[in-house]
């Protein structure tokens, strides 16, 4: 449909202009006249037209309704509404004023902002707009994704603490609320609008819930019916895209296009016309689709036949809904009298009001009339808070109605009227008024009974054994509006308030004595269960309702009165919930002296359940009312007598022994769904309503009950009470095993009833206190980082954890490096209060952080004693906690324990439980410690020391703990707890002193954890043990460090090679020096080229292959070595991103290389050796091993020659040959000799000859006999043609048969990857394809030493070192495997560029070639012309010094005219004159340019800044020619070169390269010679087009690419996301914005809008934007979920870590966590270096491999 809702004022587009002044004039006389009835006629008006707009619904041509639209309805309608011309009054509207309110209504994707510091709660946000002009930006803010259907909360000033409104919502601000009111409407408009409105809504009502298929409502009946129809498909969750369009072929025969087209249309309106025709054809079509869909899916699609007209007034009413939409924007009138007339209930009908009757209907219409009615709600009741008070009473009052019929409905939350729950519910007065007049509470509470029922067991108890997913998920919603409603606490309570929201919690009561003791389990004896049974979905409600519970107890403790009443009720509901088994007779339990009567009941026998909400709550509510001190008056409400403790400790203890059981592996046959079950129970998801709770219930039966009575309840629950009598204990291993560990368990429980005091109410702690101590316990068992502890930490209803509240007082933040993130490590000084036994500590946890804390003291020297800290008083209430630390039970259990240690009965105790013996031990005195240092003695009653050093019996034998404890340090097994053994010791004495009052005054001094030195002799006895120990251990270690040391030197020089190879593999970066310049050639020139050249150095070269581990010495008769390699093509160095890539290369002659560099081919290695055969053998193994597998899928491709290097893993597609450099020595004095003959000229002379030679003998055919070459122009004599052999020839150099293989394999693959061709070893373009690869990778190297700012030799990576040298020495040797014939044709038209009379056609312009692609072209294939029919010759070192020399500077001086004529054209900044020799060269030297060009070159450019050009331009040139001639050479550079220094590194290249350091000066050293070349090069037609402006030339020195800026702030990202709009969609809807990071161009990713097809194959926006960008490989960034995307070619790709991170040094992939986010430079260069070092397809390969994903990405679509 049109979108008619988003245009400018007025409510036609331009193009309906038109339309407009022919609307029809006596229609809009008679809707003026008031005598009309304004209903009927506006009826008849529709019933006129309506059905001609929309009669074309199969192919609509939206424009044209539109206008349709504008001219027949909405112009005249808003004429009579406004009375004037209607764009003229509503921009004077718009201008007067909007509202207050922001009111923008979220699409799925778009970014919202939460303040953490000003939101009343975490569903306050802020669309883009607004935040990015409120204060809020500068606080703590969160950014997520909206999921769609969100409202912003700008000037809403019950969502915001501070800054309610953003500077384009304040009052004052241009066209602001305040001066709206100045604006009413007059009262004619508003008279109008009560006449129109009733009239629009009621149309719109009844045409969106008409359900009568073939009629239309008598009023709208007015023309003879016609048997037209549509067969209407609807839009379901069930049926994919796939099968939708797979249904619709198969029905209605259609194309694929055609198919795909209905189903985007469906999916994105909800609807959509698939056939159109008599009623009977589109019956059968109804039919046919209902029978294909039900063929793929269970159910069939939703298909309809509507009448035409019916079809077209549906959709017309959804236009008028937009038409409405908008003007609701316009005025608060507007508004008020729109939802005054939808609210309006008919006089003596029962029938509900409009807008009700939307609601009840939303879950039946179709997705796009949803849209339109939530954002006509959204735009109107919701911009009034009056009306909006009032739509939230309609909304209750159907709640029940309205939440079924979404539970039922299948389409998402998004789309259902239920989702405005969140805008009502969450705000703080109206959700009080709706407690107070709707009993909201009341009506969720019953709703989520009345949708759960099938799910309540005969007891009626939940039990969801085959439940639906789907439906839970449904209910949550309701869970979830339960959470609104309770998130913001009253400040004021008023009776009713109180009253209802008591009625409210007891209705919710009833909900958790549903969820008491559902799905008990019994433990499997004998067999295993056969299936696990469904625990997930009971597991998930607690989830929900965690905080929920949270909150009914903080609205409780708010009043005192309240909450005393709360607990009434609550401890009610437990009672009746517990009374049930209370027929059994009650067996009785003696223990010394003791006796306990409890009905008989065991968990390993009897039914259990982990889920005990009620018992729990009330857990909490005992709590409040000890910290609030209420507990005091708790006897008014609940009698001592109904109280029965021992009841309500029952069922948390059951579920702790059960826990405990399933320790001992006692329920194994029960399957994992208990183990999750448990998980859960104690993970920090739950634990806060679970673990936690049943803890406290433990210990509010200590405080009440009997201590030795409760433990003796411990003892039988634990079914441990037979173990601690004198009874003969059993021989069977297993179940002594699970006696001890469940000794164990209940033990630790015993530590946690006594010792965990840090809940606000048990001891007198605050929120904080108790953050920070579980930071404190996190960060003891390794330091984390922010997200981890957060994530371990439990949040409260707004999502916070109070982390940021505490985290600085007890961590230090440590920033993150290049990779990873930033850590916290906890102080030094926080230490102290490490537990070893903290209740939320998992096993792993607690023996991770006990080896940590051990291994710190240690290297400390200090003691390895951990004792518990001194733990904060109990609260009055619970005071009588620590009685059962003292009583006889508790001292008989730590005896017993003690004294089968010490007797040595191995299997009837462990470490670990003496560990906690001596925990409790610890606990004991210090608390005994903590009373004597507060009180008098004689007032303390808490007599641990007495009772441990009191005998166990009366007999002869018997002990006390005391005796048991000096025992303990004699036994072997213990070493380990000597020191705290000594430290309790240490305890019992100071307890002592402090009994006796003997030494009060040192007591005073020492700390509550450092006890009192006691037995000095004794103590320093022990610390001489532990230091000769410690000694002896040193000396051990250094021992065999030494031995290590030295077989690790052994090692490194048996194995040397392979050491250096792998250098790289192991991560070492550090480079090494090229070989050659470690050699002892120091004293000789260090000249590369011409006569003086220095000495090759050619070392032998002995290798190592990494997969057979021989050895072999490199040479040229030897079976071949190869270096794993990678090549692909590249754009790393374009100038010219908008030049389109040729995608396949059938036709491209790759000579000459464009001076953009649009494209080349880059050849990398890893640096690693293999011998060919080795290699072969290991491609073939691959091969076969994935033909058998082939389900696998594949990460690369083997039919294109794509393989894991063996070692490292790098991807890899080909090898190199490893050829050896050639050794040439020159004798200077044969130079010497030459240098005197062979001049430029005559070398240009004799090369001229020799080529002409050619030509005539390749035209003549090869059989002419020499007298052939006495041709004109050649000289008198045939002779001439050899003369290029007279300056010395030698043979060539012979390869071994497996090499040469090498070379035709490793050159067909660059030709092959190169030129996207079939490979083909005879092509004509494989040379040029290894020269330019050979090219462009020395300038890849090049620019990227140059960016890192290295030094162009001695710091390539071991890997670029090597696999440079044996990529240059290939291409040296490859013209052997090529016909000298081919090599001679390209040579000439290489030199057709410098030499401009072997031009041809076809030869470029001096301004259109890379002047170093040329250069190594012609030095590559020079030799050739010393080919003759009979013998295989090349030249000489000497012939090769002076050829390399000329072939060097002539390139030079083209590519220095290149510079000038391009790049010495700007205008001349401020700068004195500068009269060096170099700027008055340079200023002649244009002077001959400006005459050769006749003028069109200005001569009036300074000479200075010519030189200046010139200088810079060629510097890139020289390096690259310095870096090609010292790996096809193996001259040493000058040592300035091994260093960074501008002005040292120019001269030093200069001399490497044989050039004057005033470059201008060779032009005049061969002047005569290169005069007429000038004067050629400069007459060209594109130079001359370049000079006049009419062309523009490539500007050296070339920019160095870089990937685009980024901003620094990532919501600036997010900003440019949301105003992306796709170019090729007209829809609004979101998409996913992607950004190139090479070009910053912004794609539409994963949309089949912008899929594109290339060459047959659909491809999405990025894979088809990277095949231009990067050649197919690819650098891109989505934004809305801040991750970067690497992709190579059509079928690979990976994720990577985006380059910016949170304040915690952290990444945010999904913006999950949601914290600011800014750009990370070292690491954004990091991605930067990856690129520019070609590595981003070995990323790929290396993710892909680590993280293997079975069901594989689409990537082609992306």
């Amino acid at each position: 449909m049109a979108d008619g809702g988003n245009g400018g004022p007025g409510a036609a587009a331009a193009g309906a202009a038109g339309g407009r002044v022919h609307a029809q004039p006596q229609e809009r006389a008679m809707w003026c006249d008031e005598r009309f009835n304004f209903q009927a006629t506006f009826l008849q008006c529709l019933a006129k037209h309506v059905p001609n707009i929309y009669s074309a619904e199969m192919d609509p041509l939206l424009e044209k309704q539109e206008e349709m639209v504008q001219a027949a309805v909405l112009y005249p309608l808003e004429c009579y509404l406004f009375g004037e011309d209607p764009d003229m009054f509503l921009e004077k509207l718009q201008q007067s004023g909007t509202s207050q309110l922001c009111g923008k209504v979220f699409k799925g994707g778009e970014t919202t902002y939460s303040c953490r510091d000003c939101a009343v709660d975490p569903t306050c946000v802020l669309c883009m707009d607004c935040f990015q002009n409120s204060i809020h930006k500068n606080h703590r803010y969160k950014m997520h994704s909206s999921t769609g259907g969100g409202f912003c909360d700008c000037g809403d000033t019950e969502a915001w603490k501070a800054g309610p409104l953003c500077t384009k919502h304040e009052p004052g601000a241009s066209g602001s609320a305040k001066e709206n009111s100045e604006c009413q409407l007059n009262e004619e408009i508003m008279e109008h609008s009560r006449r129109v409105f009733p009239a629009v809504i009621k149309y719109i009502v009844d045409m969106l819930i008409w359900e009568e298929e073939k009629e239309l409502p008598p009023e709208l009946t007015i023309r003879e019916k016609v048997d037209s129809y549509y067969c209407v498909l609807f839009n379901d969750e069930h049926h994919s895209y796939d099968h939708v369009i797979y249904s619709l072929q198969r029905a209605l025969g259609c194309e694929l296009g055609e198919a795909q087209l209905h189903t985007t249309a469906i999916d994105k309106e909800g609807r959509r016309a698939v056939k159109a025709g008599h009623y009977t054809s589109c019956q059968e079509a109804k039919e046919e689709i209902k029978r294909h869909s039900e063929n793929v899916s269970q159910r069939p699609l939703h298909v309809e036949v509507l009448h035409a007209d019916v079809m077209a007034h549906q959709k017309f009413a959804l236009r008028l809904g937009s038409w409405l939409n908008k003007l609701m924007s316009y005025s608060s009138d507007f508004r008020q009298i729109f939802c005054q007339i939808c609210l309006k209930e008919e006089a003596g009908s029962e029938n509900p009001c409009f807008i009700s009757k939307l609601m009840l209907w939303d879950a039946k219409l179709h997705k796009g009339a949803r849209k339109v009615l939530h954002e006509l709600i959204f735009s109107s009741f919701f911009m009034e808070m009056e009306y909006k008070k009032l739509f939230a009473v309609e909304f209750v009052k159907y709640y029940k109605a309205l939440q079924k019929e979404y539970i039922s409905d299948d389409h998402d939350r998004a789309l259902s009227v239920t989702a405005l729950s969140v805008q009502m519910f969450t705000v703080p007065t109206l959700a009080r008024h709706l407690i107070e007049e709707q009993n909201v509470i009341t009506t969720i509470t019953e709703t989520l009974l009345e949708v759960l029922p099938e799910y309540l067991d005969k007891n009626d108890k939940f039990n969801f054994q085959g439940y639906s997913q789907d439906k839970l998920n449904r209910v949550y919603a309701v869970i979830y509006d339960l959470r609104y409603v309770l998130v913001s606490k009253p400040t004021l309570w008023t009776d009713r308030l109180r009253a209802r929201f008591l009625e409210g919690f007891v209705s919710f009561l009833r909900i958790l004595t549903c969820m008491q003791g559902m799905e008990e389990i019994k433990r499997q004896i004998g067999q295993h269960i056969e299936v696990d049974p469904d625990w997930e979905a009971a597991i998930a409600i607690q989830m929900q309702l965690k905080n929920i519970l949270l909150m009914f107890q903080e609205w409780c403790a708010c009043d005192e009165e309240l909450l005393l009443r709360a607990y009434s009720e609550c401890h009610k509901a437990v009672m009746r919930c517990s009374t049930n088994g209370r027929s059994r007779e009650k067996t009785v339990f003696h223990l010394c002296g003791h006796t306990l009567e409890s009905r008989p009941y065991r968990v390993s026998a009897d039914p259990v359940s982990i889920h005990l909400p009620l018992s729990r709550t009330l857990a909490g509510l005992h709590v409040r009312l000890s910290k609030t001190g209420t507990i005091s008056r708790l006897h008014e409400f609940v009698s001592p007598e109904e109280f029965q403790v021992e009841l309500l400790v029952e069922y948390p203890l059951r579920c702790l022994v059960l826990v405990a059981q399933v320790a001992a592996e006692m329920w194994r046959r029960n399957g994992l769904s208990l183990i999750s079950q448990v998980f859960y129970y104690q993970d920090v998801k739950c634990r806060e309503e679970m673990y936690d709770k049943d803890i406290i219930m433990l210990q509010i039966g200590a405080s009440l009950m009997d201590p030795n009575q409760f433990l003796l309840l411990i003892l039988q629950r634990y079914e441990l009470a037979d173990t601690f009598k004198k009874l003969k204990p059993t021989k069977d291993q297993d179940l002594i095993k699970q006696c001890n560990v469940l000794i164990e368990e209940m033990l630790q429980i015993l530590i946690y009833v006594v010792g965990e005091r840090y809940v606000p109410g048990v001891s007198n702690v605050t929120k904080d206190d108790v953050t920070m101590r579980e930071i404190i316990h996190l960060l003891c068992i390794e330091p984390m980082a922010h997200s981890a502890i957060t994530k371990s930490l439990p949040e409260n209803e707004n999502n916070e954890t109070g982390l940021e509240n505490v985290i600085d007082r007890v961590a230090t933040f440590k920033k993150p490096g290049v990779s990873g993130h930033g850590v916290y490590e906890l102080k030094d000084e926080c230490l102290k209060e490490f537990n070893m036994f903290f209740y939320h500590y998992t096993k792993t946890q607690h023996s991770k952080a006990e080896h940590t804390q051990k291994k710190r003291r240690k290297q400390e020297n200090r003691d390895e004693a951990l004792p518990p800290p001194p733990p904060p008083d109990f609260s009055p209430a619970f005071s009588n906690v620590v009685r059962i630390l003292n009583c006889d039970v508790m001292m008989h259990i730590l005896r017993t324990i003690l004294q089968r240690a010490v007797e040595l009965e191995t299997h009837l105790w462990t470490e670990a439980m003496i560990q906690m013996v001596l925990h409790l031990l610890s606990l004991g005195l210090l608390e005994e410690k903590q009373q004597l240092q507060k009180s008098p003695e004689e007032e303390v009653t808490f007599d641990f020391y007495h009772k441990a050093t009191r005998m166990g019996s009366s007999a002869l034998n018997a002990v006390n703990v005391l005796m048991l404890l000096e025992k303990l340090k004699r036994v072997p097994q213990l070493e380990a707890q000597k020191d705290t053994v000594n430290w309790i010791l240490q305890m019992f004495d100071t307890v002592k002193r402090l009994r006796e009052k003997s030494s009060l005054t040192t007591v005073a001094a020492t700390s509550g954890s450092e006890a009192t030195k006691g037995d000095e002799s004794s103590q320093d006895k022990e610390k001489a043990e532990r230091k000769r120990k410690a000694e002896a251990a040193r000396l051990h270690r250094q021992k065999i460090m030494a031995q290590m040391s030295a077989l690790q030197r052994n090692f490194i020089e048996t194995h040397k090679l392979l050491y250096e190879n792998t250098l790289e593999a192991q991560g070492k970066e550090d480079s090494i020096m090229e070989e050659e310049s470690m050699s002892s050639a120091i004293d000789y020139s260090r000249i590369a080229l011409g006569p003086r050249r220095g000495p090759s150095v050619a070392e032998k070269e002995v290798l190592t292959c990494i997969l057979c581990q021989e050895e072999q010495e490199v040479k040229l008769e030897s079976a071949a070595m190869v270096l794993s390699a990678c090549v692909q093509k590249s754009t790393a160095l374009t100038q010219n991103r908008s030049r389109i890539l040729e995608l396949s290369g059938d036709t491209l002659d790759p000579l000459f290389m464009h001076p953009d560099l649009p494209c080349g081919t880059h050849t990398g290695s890893c640096g690693h050796v293999m011998h060919a055969a080795c290699w072969q053998k290991y491609f073939e193994a691959m091969q076969l091993n994935f033909r058998q597998r082939l389900h696998v899928e594949q990460i690369f491709d083997l039919e294109n020659g794509e393989y894991l290097c063996p070692l490292c893993k790098s991807l890899c597609n080909t090898v190199i040959p490893i050829v050896p450099l050639q050794a040439q020595k020159i004798n200077s004095e044969d130079a010497e000799a030459v240098a005197q003959i062979l001049s430029l000229a005559r070398w240009l002379e004799i090369i001229t000859v020799r080529i002409s030679g050619y030509s005539v003998k390749n035209a003549k055919g090869e059989k002419q006999s020499l007298p052939a070459f006495t041709n004109k122009g050649m000289g008198n004599s045939a002779l001439e043609f050899h003369s290029i052999l007279s300056f010395g020839v030698q043979s060539s150099a012979k390869y071994s048969s497996s090499i040469k293989e090498m070379l035709i394999l490793f050159a067909t693959t660059i030709y092959r990857v190169g030129l996207k061709v079939a490979p083909n070893e005879a092509d004509y373009r494989i040379p040029m394809m290894t020269w330019s690869t050979c090219a462009f990778t020395i300038q890849c190297i090049e620019n990227l030493l140059e960016t890192e700012g290295k030094p162009l030799f001695g710091s390539l990576q071991n890997r670029q070192h090597s696999g440079l040298k044996a990529l240059v020495q290939f291409a040296a040797a490859q013209r052997t495997t090529s016909p000298q014939v081919l090599i001679q044709k390209h040579l000439i038209r290489l030199l057709g560029v410098l030499l401009p009379n072997f031009k041809v056609e076809d030869t470029p312009s001096l301004l259109e070639v890379d002047m170093f692609h040329i250069l190594v072209g012609v030095v590559l294939s020079f030799p050739s012309l010393y080919w003759e029919d009979a013998v295989d010759l090349q030249p000489s070192s000497i012939s090769s010094a002076y050829n390399h020399l000329y072939l060097f500077h002539l390139t030079t001086l083209a590519h220095i005219t290149q510079i000038v004529v391009s790049s010495a054209t700007e205008s001349p900044t401020a700068r004195s004159s500068d009269n060096s020799e170099e700027a008055q060269s340079a200023q002649s030297f244009c002077r001959e340019i400006c005459q050769y060009t006749s003028g069109c070159f200005s001569q009036d450019i300074p000479g200075w800044l010519v030189w200046d050009c010139v200088k810079k331009g060629i510097m890139p040139f020289l390096r690259c020619a310095a870096l090609f001639f010292h790996y096809l050479l193996g001259v040493s550079p000058p040592e300035e070169l091994l260093q960074v220094s501008e002005e040292g590194q120019f001269k030093a290249l200069c001399s490497y390269l044989s050039l004057p350091t005033n470059l201008f000066l060779l032009f005049q050293e061969y002047w005569d010679t290169v005069n007429p070349l000038l004067q050629r090069w400069c007459a060209d037609p594109v130079v001359l087009s370049c000079l006049k402006g009419k062309s523009i030339a490539v500007r050296y020195p070339r920019k160095r690419n870089s990937l685009i800026e980024l901003p620094e702030d990532y919501s600036c990202l997010l900003n440019q996301a949301s105003q992306f709009r796709c170019p090729r969609s007209s829809d609004d809807e979101q998409k996913h914005p992607v950004l190139c990071l090479f070009c910053g161009a912004m794609l539409c990713s994963q949309n089949t809008c912008c899929q594109e097809l290339v060459n047959g194959e659909e491809l999405g926006a990025c894979t088809s934007h990277a095949l231009q960008c990067g050649a197919g490989v690819c650098m891109f960034l989505k934004i809305r979920e801040c991750k970067v995307v690497l992709i190579e070619g059509k079928t690979r790709g990976c994720l990577y870590p985006a380059p910016y991170l949170d304040e915690y040094g952290e990444t945010d992939p999904g913006l999950k966590r949601g914290n600011p986010l800014h750009l990370c430079r070292e690491r954004y260069r990091k991605l930067h270096l990856l690129w520019q070092q070609h590595c981003i397809i070995e990323e790929i390969a290396r993710s892909q491999e680590t993280n293997q994903i079975f069901f594989g990405f689409n990537w082609q679509l992306l």
